[in-house]
């Protein structure tokens, strides 16, 4: 039976270097070296093998087929930069029903929210596509604040980018597409950009970024975060709600509105899913109240199916 890292063991460890080096090479380090294609890695053909060659590297199930060793080729496209996008609108700071880290022995107890979770979620897979040779970059964006930080190589530019991170807060709307004009003019093809948010919009502006990220040379991915208590609505009797990016706030009967609002939400994933496969965009959606880990390696999975 496979163990992942419960989110109340993350919320504990105060330390985003520790914990991506612990899922990227304890859980996924394997995996990546195995995918067909990683994250900046594309496979290109096999060749016969050859005295030296890593044994790892033998396709058993072709060697099963034609009784002879094949290994796997993989060509790095030249230049690959890997632009980490993350949404630090206030919606981003939406905690789980459940205070993973209230009960910290250390007192250092954080709540664990949306962008705690995409904290940790970009620094591993950060930490991959360094360890891969990638060159990376993070931009992180609201109203209010936009954070920049330009391509680069290595693990002194991987911390450079743990250090934007660490320092990352949601705050305001969703940002104005008039800030990121700078951004535009700095991104770079052959890349890939990821692009981590909760999705919540009120007039598409997410969708409208999407297609503007979405240009030849580049791949898009976006990672979608939700909690349980948006996919469940497990909620009884009188509420009090409130937008957390407008600030609005409504009275609801949980129990009379809860079927209605699966219906909604049913409809509004629906939609965004089809106006994302028209534009040829990647979704993947990460559940905060389940193992990062087990998210991640499917994630992954998925990747190494594709193309």
């Amino acid at each position: 039976m496979e163990r992942y890292i419960e989110p109340k063991t993350l919320a504990k460890i105060n330390d985003l270097s520790l914990v991506a080096k612990t899922i990227a090479e304890g859980f996924l380090y394997g995996l990546q070296r195995s995918c067909q294609r990683g994250i900046g890695v594309e496979f290109s053909q096999y060749r016969a093998y050859e005295n030296g060659d890593e044994l790892s590297r033998i396709d058993w199930k072709l060697y099963a087929r034609s009784d002879r060793y094949f290994v796997r080729e993989a060509v790095r496209e030249s230049e690959i930069n890997v632009y980490f996008l993350l949404d630090s609108s206030r919606s981003m700071s939406l905690a789980s029903q459940v205070q993973y880290g209230s009960n910290s022995l250390h007192n250092n107890s954080r709540t664990w929210d949306k962008l705690l979770y995409a904290k940790h979620l970009i620094a591993s897979l950060s930490f991959l596509a360094q360890k891969q040779g990638d060159a990376i970059s993070y931009l992180s964006f609201n109203e209010k604040t936009v954070q920049f930080l330009p391509t680069g190589n290595g693990v002194k530019h991987w911390h450079k980018l743990l250090q934007q991170l660490h320092i990352t807060e949601s705050q305001g709307n969703f940002v104005n597409q008039e800030q990121l004009f700078g951004f535009y003019d700095r991104l770079r093809g052959p890349a890939l950009i990821i692009l981590v948010t909760d999705f919540q919009q009120h007039d598409n502006e997410i969708i409208r970024l999407v297609k503007r990220l979405n240009r030849s040379r580049t791949e898009l991915a976006v990672l979608q975060l939700q909690s349980n208590d948006e996919i469940n609505f497990n909620y009884r009797g009188d509420l009090r709600l409130r937008d957390p990016e407008t600030m609005q706030q409504v009275e609801v009967n949980a129990d009379r509105v809860k079927r209605s609002y699966l219906q909604a939400l049913n409809q509004r994933n629906k939609k965004q899913g089809e106006q994302l496969a028209g534009l040829g965009v990647a979704e993947q959606v990460f559940n905060i109240d389940k193992p990062l880990d087990a998210a991640l390696i499917e994630y992954l999975k998925q990747r190494s199916r594709m193309g």
